[in-house]
């Protein structure tokens, strides 16, 4: 057991871009100076602002990120899930950070701080320039995403966004795929970077061509064939 646990551990850090360049030897020396916290349903695990001193790996549950709009309304960003990192920045610039973190359901977090990974990175040189390397190429693949957003309809995005969307959090329902997870059409809005008025005609328009449905407040693609049509036409 002890070993599945650390093995979990190790496999969360990895899918950072931060510590793919590690060695298992130097991701084992990362755990053992690392902590786990819990966190309830619905409770806040780090506010807007707050100083930017470690990084979180979701070892059990899912976390919501989130800001507030310019009217005020708070808007969900992302949704890290068990296996997934957050906040990993903040391990080497220590800013405040730039959205706040809540607990969707019950999770535990591994916690690797800011104090403890500036040493172990200062005594590896040779690591310092491998995390560099990744970063660039994160960076790099970065620019290009957004360029090929840039060049996406409203359509094309939107579709993107709710395969992927399926893809996590689907589950069989009706002889479709229930998305078990709720986003508003503000939240929806955002992640596509369009209008609320836009992103509600484009949903009505693939409801009335029965291409998803909407049930008790939860999106369910019936035919997800035309949303992956509209991507790769692109």
């Amino acid at each position: 057991m002890a070993k599945l646990v650390h093995d979990v551990k190790r496999n969360a850090l990895r899918n950072s871009p931060l510590f793919q360049a590690m060695q298992p030897a130097e991701l084992d020396e990362i755990i053992n100076f690392s902590t786990e916290r819990r966190f309830r349903r619905n409770q806040l695990i780090l506010q807007k602002g707050d100083t930017g001193s470690s990084m979180m790996a979701v070892l059990r549950g899912r976390v919501r990120i989130s800001s507030d709009s310019i009217d005020g309304k708070e808007i969900t960003l992302n949704v890290i899930n068990t296996g997934e990192v957050f906040g990993e920045l903040a391990l080497l610039d220590g800013k405040p950070r730039s959205a706040a973190a809540t607990a969707l359901e019950e999770t535990v977090l591994l916690v690797v701080e800011r104090q403890r990974f500036l040493p172990f990175l200062m005594r590896n040189q040779d690591l310092s320039l491998r995390m560099l390397a990744v970063l660039c190429e994160k960076l790099r693949r970065t620019s290009i995403e957004l360029e090929q957003l840039a060049l996406f309809d409203l359509p094309a995005r939107l579709a993107r966004v709710l395969l992927k969307l399926g893809a996590d959090y689907g589950r069989p329902a009706n002889g479709g795929k229930r998305i078990d997870f709720k986003l508003s059409q503000r939240d929806l809005s955002n992640l596509v970077a369009s209008s609320r008025e836009s992103v509600n005609k484009q949903l009505g328009a693939w409801r009335e061509e029965g291409v998803l449905t909407l049930e008790e407040g939860h999106i369910v693609l019936r035919r997800e064939a035309d949303l992956e049509a509209l991507v790769e036409f692109r």
